[in-house]
């Protein structure tokens, strides 16, 4: 095998943050130490047994090749295998490697993908490198905005493959599947006393102090391993926003952490908060082309060009009330069915019915503040705001009702405000008089006293 290739498998993971199994580092370097080559070249290839990979017209003639494979009730399958490294269209399914831009280009075709109506990502990698790894992950979050994205571990979703998974809608596992090893390795070669026992001395002519750090001829300097540690650590953090944004409340930050990169087997890793459901790659995909189907049957009944059956509480927030306790209701059956979770429909109802309740209660002010402010409420304050707060009444009906009504007179109206007389006659014991009360005469006096003051009027 070529020097070049070789060189460059190293450059990739020497002095590099990486989100990989310490033991598939330890493999890959006694692969470099051993001088071991690798043969051929390609693209990154998906399961050959489902699915197909080829593109027909209407007349079922071949027209092009799928960079992922596609059941014929519209689930896309990209298959996510090896060691994984940012830039790779040089790296083979033969190298036992795949690159984040080839798992990007998959994604983003099978979103615009028509025929698509679910993406599974059919995983089983040990990781790989820091860099790409956090993009990649975003990429799966937003592709899940457009259409339902489901991650298997089929095998092994490690580190940088667990990033990628944890952007998906829900993670499912085999029972043997080992899923986690959330945390970062660099690793430093020292072969300067393997270099000073073959009598060579290297000599490095550099300009910037650090531009030389971490080479292998020189021990790490405190000071070198320091940066390092530092470098790592923030891919640390990058890796638990990850996966937290990903997961949300199934995951936090906090619980990625307490993990101290540990693995988890199966049903334990579901126990951790890692997955959602345990089952096999084909159940899964079977559910997946089942939901599928029953989406499209009933967007062809409805005649609706929506191409997407899970927009969680979208519906809800457009429809208002009554629809938002519907879609709740659905989105909440359909996440518990496929998640495996008891409480999918409960979270769904309550999801709808919030937002329903805040759309309701924007709806019931507006109604409240058009009467109020209507021009037939002017003079008429106390009806108005009666038949507002009290009565389910339209603003027009209520409107038309105040049109009949006689308005209060300026004068009475700021009495009213000022005084407030308990019902019955000036007769009225002050020992049985409400507290801030005064007799009839008084307002009556009150009223003659304003009349008199007024211009115009005879005295």
């Amino acid at each position: 095998m070529s020097e070049t290739f070789l060189l460059r498998v190293a450059d990739r993971v020497l002095n590099r943050p990486l989100l990989i199994l310490q033991e598939k580092l330890a493999l890959i370097t006694q692969v470099l130490s051993g001088r071991i080559g690798v043969e051929g070249i390609g693209l990154p290839e998906s399961s050959r047994f489902v699915g197909d990979a080829s593109e027909t017209d209407g007349a079922g003639r071949q027209v092009g090749k799928l960079p992922y494979r596609r059941t014929a009730e519209g689930t896309g399958v990209i298959t996510i295998t090896g060691s994984l490294v940012n830039r790779g269209a040089w790296i083979g399914a033969q190298s036992g490697m795949t690159s984040y831009e080839g798992i990007a280009h998959q994604i983003a075709s099978a979103v615009r993908d028509r025929k698509v109506r679910n993406i599974l990502l059919d995983i089983d990698s040990p990781g790989g490198e820091a860099v790409g790894a956090m993009e990649t992950a975003a990429m799966v979050r937003k592709a899940r905005e457009e259409k339902p994205v489901y991650a298997m571990v089929n095998g092994m979703a490690a580190s940088a493959a667990y990033a990628i998974a944890s952007g998906a809608k829900a993670i499912f596992s085999t029972q043997s599947g080992v899923s986690g090893s959330i945390g970062v390795v660099l690793m430093h070669a020292d072969y300067s006393r393997a270099v000073d026992r073959a009598g060579i001395t290297p000599t490095l002519i550099h300009a910037g102090a650090h531009k030389v750090d971490g080479n292998p001829y020189t021990p790490l300097s405190t000071g070198v391993k320091d940066d390092l540690q530092a470098e790592v650590d923030r891919y640390y953090a990058l890796f638990l926003n990850a996966v937290a944004t990903g997961r949300g409340r199934r995951l936090s930050a906090k619980a990625a952490r307490a993990t101290e990169a540990r693995t988890f087997i199966g049903q334990a890793a579901q126990d951790a908060g890692l997955v959602d459901g345990i089952g096999d790659f084909a159940g899964l995909l079977d559910q997946l082309s089942k939901s599928s189907a029953a989406s499209m049957k009933k967007r062809t009944s409805n005649m609706s060009l929506n191409m997407h059956d899970d927009n969680d509480i979208a519906t809800a927030r457009a429809e208002g009330r009554k629809e938002g306790l519907i879609e709740g209701e659905k989105t909440g059956r359909e996440a518990g069915y496929l998640e495996g979770k008891a409480d999918g429909v409960k979270e769904g109802y309550e999801a709808g019915a919030l937002e329903g309740r805040r759309m309701g209660a924007e709806d019931e002010r507006a109604r409240i503040k058009a009467i109020l402010s209507h021009a037939e409420a002017k003079g008429r304050e106390a009806s108005a705001t009666h038949l507002a707060l009290n009565t389910p009444m339209s603003v027009e009906d209520v409107t038309g009702a105040l049109s009949g009504l006689a308005k209060t007179s300026s004068i009475a109206a700021r009495a009213s405000e000022t005084i407030t007389p308990v019902a019955g006659s000036e007769h009225v014991p002050a020992e049985n008089m409400q507290p801030g009360a005064v007799p009839w005469s008084s307002i009556a006096d009150k009223l003659n006293a304003e009349t008199q003051r007024r211009p115009g009027v005879a005295r």
